[in-house]
Order: C-alpha cells, then structure tokens, then sequence
C-alpha cells in the first residue's frame, strides 16, 4: 500500500531552520501533487504548501510563505520542506501527504 515516511522534524529556537523529509512508495510519485500539512497541539489540521507533479508549480500558505520552500526529487521518491525563520506558532506535528494518505509525521518544535 502507499507509503509516506517523514523525517528532519527537531527542536530549534525562534529563528533557526530545519528540512523535512518525506519518502514515498508504492505509488507512482511523479505522477502526482503533493503537499506538506500540519497539526498543532489541540488544533486541527492545517494545509502547508503543495508542489505540482514536475516541481515547476508550488504553493504556500500565508503563515509560511516566503519562510518555507517546497522541493521534490521524483528520481529519489523524495519531497522536501525547508523551514527558515521557524516561529513558535510553527510547532506542530509535519505530515506530507498524497491524495488522503498522509504519513504518520514528524514532530517540529520552536521555542526559546
């Protein structure tokens, strides 16, 4: 069945980076969009970025744009999130996601 595994997630102070990872498999990954959402603790899930099938179209929420940038490498089966000028209101669990299959996530952390 699809696979999603997310990685990169950490603790880091206001202002610091870190890059997700997401591997995918068992699914044709060039063939489709892909997005990055995330949960906050007691909130409900919150749309991130989406990348289009050859990497050429992507979009971000307002909350993130212009910190966050979204890649692919179809060749690996690999999406990517680096995060910079990480903001404690970024603290939440990152699950990239495939049609409604989504990964079980990595945990981002940013406090001082």
């Amino acid at each position: 069945q699809v696979q999603l595994v997310e990685s990169g997630g950490g603790s880091v102070h206001p202002g610091g980076s870190l890059k997700l990872s997401c591997a995918g498999s068992y699914f044709t990954f060039s063939a489709y969009t892909l997005k990055w959402v995330r949960r906050a603790p007691g909130k409900d899930f919150e749309w991130v970025s989406s990348i289009s099938r050859d990497g050429t179209d992507t979009q971000y929420a307002d909350s993130v744009k212009g910190r966050f940038t979204v890649s692919r490498d179809n060749t690996k089966k690999m999406l990517y999130l680096q995060m910079n000028d990480l903001k404690p209101e970024d603290t939440a669990v990152y699950h990239c996601m495939y049609g409604t299959a989504r990964g079980q996530g990595t945990q981002v952390t940013v406090s001082s």
